[in-house]
């Protein structure tokens, strides 16, 4: 019983935390407005958040309730594959295509970055 609701629980604060990135950007587009800086930093985030998960709750003897919390709840509830993708289709579509491919490869390796200093700092 208690893994539905830590899930539930990091969910929300996932949730909470994207929908603040996404109003952060919204307010502060910067010199690229039209790039989806939002979804590419909380995608490489949550990635951070799962490899750091995968490692600390081992040993900090947390048990897997606490992983799924933290993995599924906040990390799932932070990250987007949808919005990555409907960029990326959206870039294509405005014939955007270099841009499309750097938002691909961009979230696929700042991703993979992430979760491997994630798993890197807590020593797996």
């Amino acid at each position: 019983m208690i893994t539905p609701l830590l899930v539930g629980v990091f969910g929300v604060v996932g949730a909470l935390l994207r929908f603040a990135v996404d109003s952060w950007f919204a307010h502060h587009p910067g010199r690229h407005p039209h790039w989806p800086w939002a979804t590419l930093a909380v995608n490489a985030t949550g990635s951070f958040i799962i490899g750091v998960a995968m490692g600390a709750t081992g040993q900090l003897g947390l048990g897997p309730e606490w992983h799924a919390g933290i993995a599924t709840g906040l990390a799932g509830g932070l990250t987007t594959f949808s919005s990555w993708t409907t960029a990326t289709v959206r870039l294509a579509a405005e014939n955007r295509y270099r841009a499309a491919a750097l938002n691909v490869a961009a979230n696929l390796a700042l991703g993979l970055a992430a979760a491997a200093l994630g798993l890197a700092l807590t020593g797996r």
